[in-house]
């Protein structure tokens, strides 16, 4: 890399390194810097292997490989490609690969050195995602085994100290001027205020007639639904002199986004139409903003709502905070130096120095099962960036174990390698393992899928609420919100096959998400194919008889048998037995809202537990307590803390004597069972998976 020739243009750095090739870079250089690995790769003749750079975003590993492809003129999917969820664009010619971290991190299942690869660029480390804090930890090992590697890391000045005491000291830092800034203009807004006084500010600015593009940061996404929804109207009511006014909602991480290339641009996003566009994004979209030139006005709300979870009640929350001084600083260098960024908080307001690592606030079930795979692979070792709650690792270890995915020793289990290779959370996984000893797979996939993709329910208008509900309601099952996803599923594959009528319409007259369906039925294919894969028997469709619905819900409970809740007073007041919290059910599940007169559950099985919206249980079906005893493993029954609950299970078990005595057996199937699923009868002619 020294030898190399560069022209390095203003606000653009490059410095190669030593210590294990490892090199690190400083802030956006989007255009330059991969085409710069490629030449590396290519002047050692491929040798050590590919380029490849990560993304924290599917769309812009995608808008990036098209903008290098293009200003190396080359055809995209040939010397350049990109890997993002459920499509690749990829050959055998390809020597530059753009893709996400959490896929990367998946490769090294089956690579664990990375050998495939000469050159790593780590893009946006300061996002400090769960899956490019582990990428940073393992590549430390890597290095030092891979001498040949060269590694480069995208990210803020705050993170370099952070980064020098992780890799060393000698390792190479290349800092980057900040080009002239913006004038910052703020704001004495209260915290309470902002979403409204950002809405007044976007309609002041373009009743001023200044050229130029708006970006509003808001704090979450139904914020920027609804502002999107506002100015929609209120830019109907200006004057027909000031041009028209275009919402534009850009949301990453809330399905595949459009693509921002060419949307009203010319080739450096100069803005060829009469409107202006007002993006509206929240702190994931901070960094997917270098494609449009035209932006001169930057509101910044100051605030971001982030998803926490807890692992001692498992359960997530949502907390409203301030932005870190990194965001910030991002957020006011998106305009040029004739532009305005207006932050709604005031100049002395004390900002954290860094965004909170993900690791710390988030579920780590899957990164421990991921870590757990890799040394089965022989990589063991990951010296993490900043280390997790020892409350949350122990969470994690207590949930695989309990999902029989490790052994005695704590090493993966054959239950947990099968788990780990399917891109699901653990007990999805094990919930469709399950399935495939059930005779339901086609059905508990479908189920899969649907809760992998974004929800397929759109956001009701203003004031038809009840119209959608209505709507929705077409699709309800008896026993539940699993088997309502089934329904629509299938609803939405019989609307492809008719012809006198679009897909999108039909989706569009049933308010669902036609963009989240077509993801769902991509990972449902997805799944089914790694299913063959490893040679899983996958049986036909009996979807609606009373054995499937059983056996659905059997397997649903050999993955979820740890979200089990009763209704303790018949009016929607929901006990969890593992946490002893108190929850309702959402109003959009099938025994929310107006369910309450047809009559509630005693005992049910639910997806997901919110601290954020009233303490609501969401996707929730109807179980029988006699089949949880019969699914969950014994040890976990023992384990729960005591409650009224417990003490009607230990009746029913004490009562039909179907007691086992291994604790340490995880999922036993009664293969007759009564069909009423009243009772459980003592039956030792049992499918035992572990």
């Amino acid at each position: 890399l020294n030898n190399m020739g560069l022209k390095v243009d203003t606000g653009s750095v490059f410095e190669s390194g030593h210590s294990g090739g490892f090199t690190r870079m400083h802030n956006d250089w989007m255009d330059e810097y991969p085409s710069i690995m490629w030449e590396f790769c290519l002047s050692a003749q491929y040798q050590h292997g590919m380029a490849v750079s990560t993304q924290i975003h599917p769309q812009q590993a995608v808008d990036l490989a098209l903008r290098v492809a293009d200003e190396m003129d080359v055809n995209i999917g040939h010397e350049v490609g990109y890997t993002i969820p459920l499509e690749t664009c990829c050959s055998t010619d390809t020597v530059l690969r753009f893709c996400t971290d959490a896929l990367l991190l998946r490769e090294m299942m089956s690579d664990p050195m990375l050998e495939h690869y000469g050159a790593i660029v780590i893009d946006q480390a300061h996002e400090r995602t769960v899956s490019t804090d582990i990428l940073l930890g393992l590549l430390q090992d890597i290095l030092v085994h891979r001498p040949d590697l060269r590694v480069v890391i995208l990210t803020v000045s705050s993170m370099t100290d952070r980064l020098l005491v992780h890799y060393g000291s000698n390792v190479p830092v290349v800092s980057l001027e900040a080009l002239c800034p913006a004038e910052v203009v703020y704001s004495n807004c209260s915290s309470k205020d902002y979403f409204y006084s950002a809405l007044r500010l976007v309609l002041e600015i373009h009743r001023t007639k200044e050229e130029g593009d708006v970006v509003l940061f808001l704090a979450s996404a139904q914020e920027v639904v609804c502002a999107r929804a506002i100015l929609q109207r209120e830019g109907t009511r200006l004057g027909a002199g000031l041009g028209e006014l275009v919402p534009v909602v850009w949301c990453p991480g809330q399905g595949r986004a459009p693509s921002l290339l060419g949307e009203g641009m010319g080739s450096r996003g100069t803005v060829t139409t009469r409107g202006r566009r007002v993006f509206l994004s929240t702190s994931q979209g901070e960094d997917m903003f270098w494609a449009v030139d035209s932006v001169n006005f930057v509101i910044d709300a100051g605030v971001e709502k982030r998803y926490v979870y807890n692992p001692r009640i498992r359960a997530n929350s949502e907390e409203l905070r301030s932005i870190s001084r990194c965001q910030a600083d991002i957020r006011k260098q998106l305009t040029g130096p004739t532009g305005k960024c207006f932050c709604l908080y005031p100049e002395e307001r004390v900002l954290p120095i860094e965004t909170s690592p993900q690791i710390l606030e988030t579920n780590l079930t899957s990164t421990i099962l991921f870590l757990k795979r890799m040394k089965i692979a022989g990589l063991g070792h990951c010296d993490f960036i900043t280390r997790p709650d020892p409350e949350g690792l122990m969470q994690s270890l207590e949930e695989l174990d309990y999902l029989a995915a490790l052994d005695d020793d704590g090493n993966l289990s054959e239950i947990g390698i099968i788990i780990s290779e399917l891109p699901l959370d653990a007990q999805m996984a094990k919930a469709l393992l399950a399935s495939c000893e059930f005779d339901c797979v086609n059905e508990v996939v479908t189920i899969a899928a649907l809760l992998s993709a974004p929800s397929c329910f759109l956001e009701p208008p203003v004031g038809r609420a009840q119209e959608v509900q209505q709507c929705h309601r077409k699709f309800r099952h008896p026993d539940g919100d699993h088997f309502t996803l089934i329904n629509i599923y299938n609803a939405f594959k019989y609307s492809q096959r008719e012809t006198y009528f679009s897909v999108e319409k039909w989706c569009q007259d049933y308010h669902l998400n036609h963009r989240a369906l077509q993801t769902a039925d991509a990972i449902r294919s997805e799944l089914t194919d790694i299913l063959k894969r490893i040679e899983l028997p996958i049986s036909e469709t009996s979807f609606g008889t009373k054995t499937n619905t059983l056996n659905i819900k059997r397997a649903l409970l050999a993955g979820f048998f740890m979200q089990i809740a009763r209704d303790v007073d018949g009016s929607g007041n929901y006990f969890m037995l593992t946490n002893r919290h108190m929850a309702q059910v959402h109003p959009t599940s099938s025994y929310g809202a107006k369910a309450h007169q047809l009559g509630l559950p005693e005992w049910v099985l639910f997806h997901e537990y919110s601290l954020s919206e009233n303490n609501c249980i969401r996707i929730v079906s109807e179980i029988s307590p006699a089949v949880f005893i019969q699914t969950a493993p014994q040890y976990f029954y023992y384990n729960l803390p005591p409650s009224e609950s417990k003490d009607l299970l230990q009746h029913i078990l004490d009562r039909d004597g179907s007691g086992r005595k291994d604790k340490k057996q995880t999922l036993t199937i009664n293969s007759k069972a009564d069909k009423d699923c009243s009772t459980v009868a003592q039956s030792y002619d049992r499918c035992v998976l572990q």
